[in-house]
């Protein structure tokens, strides 16, 4: 009889996590009927109790905030892409009882703006200075030639942003919020800004602008991916990130691949028009 094969995302709040339905769809298109996916609300403080918790029959976690950082002492190796940015949204727990992180949502970008044609740029722009924006920096490492723009609202998140650059590789100019209108200027432009953020910015796209990665899938489009589409530009969206990178978890923790992208992009454009 087979044993049953487990894996999870955590992270608070985790209700509408979209994780579930791409990994079960992953799992249903691979065979894979004794494996299943939950989803577990585990804040900072729970995190160490529920890594205790987990025995033989388990096989990866995915993991989002605000654990993403949280659960690096509690592992025995991470990558050094997880390393880069100082976070892990991937564990794989091993047959000999190793727990490995790593960060596939570097990966999963590059992934994502490589199925859109956008595998190098001269140069680029962030929106935001947030967890993403790191990763995002960490992702334009690996494919911009140039500089990169960070809009930020604060001298504290400039600092952040231009820390990042250094210890990534990349160089990072700073420049206000207020400013933002120019980021479109650039090739790509990368928002990682929380939902409603970049709205009032929709009216400055310009009438031929480059391509538009927008980390949001709900609600989707945002005003600024709607008018960017209208104009005529590239872009690529949060569900399209978090597809490739569940692609990659799919893959590293059933050690099956390649995942079936189309299938587990299908499931999460389903459950988000039933949302």
């Amino acid at each position: 009889m087979s044993t049953t094969r487990r894996a999870a995302v955590l992270g608070s709040p985790i209700a509408h996590s979209l994780s579930p339905v791409l990994h079960r769809a992953a799992y249903r298109e691979l065979g894979l009927g004794d494996w299943t996916y939950g989803r577990h609300e585990v804040d900072e403080a729970a995190l160490p109790a529920f890594m205790e918790r987990l025995d033989a029959t388990w096989a990866g976690l995915s993991l989002t905030m605000p654990l993403k950082r949280a659960v690096i002492p509690l592992l025995d190796e991470i990558t050094p892409t997880a390393a880069s940015v100082e976070a892990v949204n991937t564990v794989v727990l091993t047959g000999d009882g190793r727990r490995l992180g790593d960060n596939t949502d570097i990966p999963g970008m590059l992934a994502a703006l490589r199925e859109r044609g956008v595998e190098r740029v001269e140069r680029a722009s962030v929106l935001g200075a947030g967890a993403t924006a790191s990763s995002a920096l960490a992702a334009l490492a690996r494919i911009c030639t140039g500089e990169v723009t960070a809009y930020v609202r604060s001298d504290a998140r400039a600092a952040e942003m231009r820390g990042w650059g250094e210890r990534l590789g990349v160089p990072v100019r700073t420049a206000p919020w207020e400013d933002a209108a120019a980021a479109f200027e650039a090739p790509l432009t990368v928002a990682t800004t929380p939902a409603g953020t970049t709205d009032a910015l929709a009216a400055a796209v310009p009438a031929r602008p480059g391509t538009l990665f927008d980390v949001l899938y709900e609600p989707w489009p945002t005003a600024l991916a709607a008018a960017w589409a209208d104009r005529g530009g590239a872009v690529v969206g949060g569900l399209d990130l978090l597809v490739h990178q569940a692609v990659l978890q799919v893959e590293q923790m059933t050690g099956r691949s390649p995942a079936p992208l189309a299938a587990m992009r299908r499931a999460g454009e389903a459950a988000l028009a039933a949302r």
